[in-house]
This record gives structure tokens, C-alpha cells and sequence, in this order.
């Protein structure tokens, strides 16, 4: 029976969010790892085998080899394997041919805040089976909540120097034992093969707990940012508007989607639910995504920085066989629209570098109503102005012209007292000599004494105060 999408979430929430993902070292300083000799091959019986004598180096060894000679260094260590150790050929080893030098490679070089050598996993279980999880740079990188693994049959050299006195991690794995106490750990540090192993001016520290909020917590890496970014070199991008996600060192083309999320929100959860609806897909084999909680800036007016929001962000990079994140992109936003009640998730969104958005259609939809009613105002207006010039539509009559700018301005100067006056237009309100009955004194030969003509225009006397009264030279 397949299961929907709501069977899927059920499941998860019966199973319960796992623990804190889990980042291995990829380098090792294996004896029998080609890659870490000059020559790109294990010596042999007629090979000299030389470590430089100035360099440190903590060496395993899982199995038995014969060497012709072999060169160490002032300061080292073999972690020799249950059966492991070195032996002399006499004479020639038939199967090694003439005999050279190899030199073991220097691993001083190598950066505990380079991501390109860790890979990260939901479990332990993906890490044996190869099935690691995309991040971008900064959570590349152990964060602060997460297992640090060192493989169980095999030694390294990392440098562990950065702009912070410590690197905080939840526990650490060293040769098969997992360490999750500061002070056993500590003492592990102390010891000849933690002082060859772990170099650098930072102290790695364990015993930092989970993460105790289901939405994801804080990496912990935004620190050392600049630090993480100088040992990464950016691709050349064919992409439109290549996007650049938070805590990513370079742009990417694909896309981005942005979960606003509520209290009921687990990331762990919502991971695995796109894994099996999504990434399982044939056409979302190559894709790869990467999710996790953010603190994204918030700006006002785009340009006042006055805090920050939390967020998921997933990041969908376009994969070697073309453009499909879009898709994948669409697919997460229809499934939260539809189920985002039940995963608590308030709101989704995301963009493109391709310059598609998912509110682009919504947006072209309002452009081009607008554009449409604008067109038909225009068309209207044309054919309105034509119609009256035809004669076929007429303006009636009844209809009181609007005065010319220039007809203003004239009617605004009142001019010389012999010129005509403007008496302006007849008011309603008011009676007029030829409507109202003869009353005497009303519009008799007084009437002019209550109309004063200056220079400066017509003045009505006011009747209620008497000229006499109010003059101020009396």
C-alpha cells in the first residue's frame, strides 16, 4: 500500500526526530591509503619508506608490510592494527619491482574549517552507507549540537586554529570511542597521540547538549564565516541571477525556499518527509538540498539593518543533468500550502536564479488586469474624442464651458475704473432690484452710498457700523 503524504507525516512523528546530524573527517593518515604517498602507491619490499623528519604524524596501520628501509620522523606515532607491523625482505620482493622512495605527504595543511573535508549525515548508519546530506559551507562544518566522527580504523592530522579559544561540538569519536565528557576529552588532547592529531591555537571541547528546539537551533560557525570562505574557490555560474544563500561562501544556481514555521514545526521531521515524498523521485536524483534554521537580517527600508528573523531555508542546487530545482521547488511549495497546517508551517515561498519567484504568478496575474483595464480606458477615451469630432456624439448644450487658463488671467486684473467691470455671475441667494416688490429706501437713489469704487476694486459698505463712528480721526 503506498502512503500519502499524511501516513508519511504520522509515521515520522511516531518515530520521533533523531539526533544531532553526525559530520566525519574524510582525511586520514593511513599507511595503507595510496593518496597520502608521493607516488601514489603503498612501498613495498623493495621501497625505502620516508616520513620527513621535521614533520609530526600519527600513522595507522591495519595489516602487515614489507619495506626494503624505512626512514621515521623526530616526532611520531604508528597505531599499529591487532595483527599489523613491518617486516625486511631478503633479497628482492618479486612483486614490487626495482624499488623507489616514497614519501609520506605532509597533512599539515589541513583545515578543521575547510568543508570539503567532512561529510555530514542524518545517522551513523548514513555515514557507513554513503548517504550524505548537501549543506551550505558554514554547516558544513561541525556545528556546535553535532556528533564529530573520526573513523574507527584510522588516524589524521587537522589544524584547529581559528578567531575563537574553542571549537564546541556535542561529542567527538576517536579510533572507535566516542567521547562526550570536557575533562575525558580533555585528557585525550593531553596524551601523545591527541597532541599529534589536533594541533592549532583552538581547543576543541565537548559536551555541549543537543538541540533542544524541534525547529533547529543556531550552527554556531557565523564566527568564523571569513575563515571557512578562504578555503573555498567558487565556481564560474551559468545562471541568470545566481542566488546566495545564508552561510554560504559562493552563489548557486537553483533556488531557494523560505518555510515561516510555527510552534508545531520539527526540522528534523520535515527533512526526512521531503527525502521520501521528493528526493527518492528518478528526476530529483542529481539535485542536491540542503535544509536548516537561519537568522536572516532584517532591514528597514532594505537598508537600516534592525535585527534578525528566524527561518528555514532550503537551499536546491541544480544538479549535471540541467535546471530542476524549480520544479522541486513548486513540488515543496504545493505540499506546504496543502499540508502546512498539519506540519506547522505558517508560510512558504522561494526564487529562482532562473528570475522566477513563486509570487510571480500572481503578481503577472494583477500586471496584466491592470494592463488590460488601462488599454480599454485608452481605447474609450479615443473613441469618445472621435465620435464628438465626427458630430456624431454632441455635447449638450445645458452644459456650462470650462474657462481657458488665459481667460483667468484677464479676469484677474480688475483694470482702470473707466474700463468694464466684471460683475461676476448672479447669485441665487441674493434678490435683484427687478425681482422684489418696490420697496421704498430699499432700491432707491441711497443705494449707491452703500457701494464704495476704489482702485483697488468694489467694496460693499457694511450698514451695521456707521462710517462716523468708525473713523479713526475724529
Amino acid at each position: 500500500m503506498l502512503m500519502t503524504p499524511d501516513m508519511i507525516f504520522l509515521f515520522f512523528c511516531l518515530v520521533g526526530a533523531v539526533d544531532a546530524l553526525h559530520k566525519q573527517w574524510i582525511p586520514d593518515t593511513n599507511y595503507e591509503n595510496k593518496t597520502n604517498w608521493d607516488r601514489e602507491a603503498v612501498p613495498c619490499g623493495n621501497d625505502i619508506a620516508h616520513f620527513p623528519a621535521q614533520r609530526k604524524v600519527s600513522v595507522f596501520v591495519e595489516t602487515t608490510h614489507a619495506v626494503r628501509e624505512m626512514r621515521l620522523p623526530v616526532d611520531g606515532e604508528f597505531i599499529l592494527n591487532l595483527g599489523s607491523g613491518f617486516y625486511v625482505v631478503r633479497g628482492k620482493d618479486p612483486g614490487c619491482g626495482a624499488g623507489v622512495t616514497t614519501k609520506f605527504r605532509d597533512s599539515e595543511s589541513l583545515h578543521w574549517f575547510n568543508p570539503a573535508l567532512w561529510q555530514t549525515a542524518a545517522t551513523l548508519e548514513d555515514l557507513q552507507r554513503g548517504n550524505f546530506l548537501f549543506s551550505v559551507h558554514e554547516e558544513s562544518v561541525p556545528c556546535q549540537h553535532d556528533d564529530v566522527v573520526f573513523k574507527a580504523h584510522s588516524s589524521f592530522r587537522m589544524d584547529t586554529s581559528s578567531s575563537q579559544s574553542s571549537v564546541p561540538v556535542k561529542s567527538v569519536s576517536v579510533l572507535g570511542k566516542r567521547f562526550e565528557s570536557r575533562s575525558e576529552f580533555s585528557q585525550y588532547l593531553s596524551s601523545r597521540s591527541g597532541q599529534l592529531q589536533f594541533q592549532g591555537s583552538s581547543v576543541v571541547t565537548v559536551g555541549n547538549q543537543e538541540c533542544g528546539d524541534p525547529s533547529g537551533c543556531d550552527c554556531g560557525n557565523s564566527a568564523n564565516h571569513q575563515q571557512i570562505c578562504n578555503t573555498i574557490t567558487c565556481d564560474s555560474l551559468s545562471c541568470k541571477k545566481p542566488l546566495h544563500p545564508v552561510g554560504h561562501c559562493c552563489g548557486v544556481c537553483g533556488a531557494i525556499v523560505t518555510i515561516h514555521y510555527a510552534a508545531a514545526f520539527n526540522l528534523q521531521t520535515y527533512r526526512q518527509r521531503i527525502h521520501h515524498l521528493f528526493l527518492i523521485l528518478p528526476k530529483y536524483k542529481y539535485v542536491q538540498l540542503g535544509m536548516s534554521k537561519v537568522f536572516k537580517s532584517q532591514r528597514l527600508m532594505g537598508v537600516i539593518p534592525f535585527g534578525t528573523s528566524p527561518e528555514i531555508q532550503v537551499v536546491i542546487v541544480d544538479g549535471e543533468r540541467g535546471p530542476q530545482s524549480e520544479d522541486l521547488a513548486w513540488d515543496i511549495l504545493n505540499d506546504a500550502r496543502s499540508h502546512g497546517s498539519n506540519l506547522g508551517i505558517a508560510g512558504a515561498e522561494f526564487l529562482t536564479s532562473s528570475g522566477s519567484s513563486s509570487e510571480q504568478t500572481g503578481g503577472s496575474a494583477g500586471m496584466v488586469v491592470g494592463v488590460v483595464f488601462g488599454v480599454l480606458i485608452a481605447i474609450t477615451i479615443v473613441m469618445v474624442v472621435v465620435l464628438i469630432r465626427k458630430g456624431v456624439v454632441r455635447i449638450p448644450s445645458s452644459l456650462p464651458s470650462l474657462p481657458t487658463l488665459g481667460s483667468l488671467m484677464r479676469s484677474s486684473d480688475v483694470g482702470d475704473l473707466d474700463g468694464s467691470i466684471d460683475h461676476g455671475f448672479d447669485n441665487p441667494i441674493f434678490d435683484r432690484a427687478n425681482m422684489l416688490p418696490d420697496i421704498p429706501g430699499m432700491y432707491g437713489a441711497e443705494r449707491n452710498h452703500s457701494i464704495a469704487m476704489t482702485q483697488t476694486g468694489v467694496h460693499f459698505v457694511n450698514p451695521v457700523y456707521d462710517d462716523n463712528e468708525t473713523d479713526l480721526n475724529a
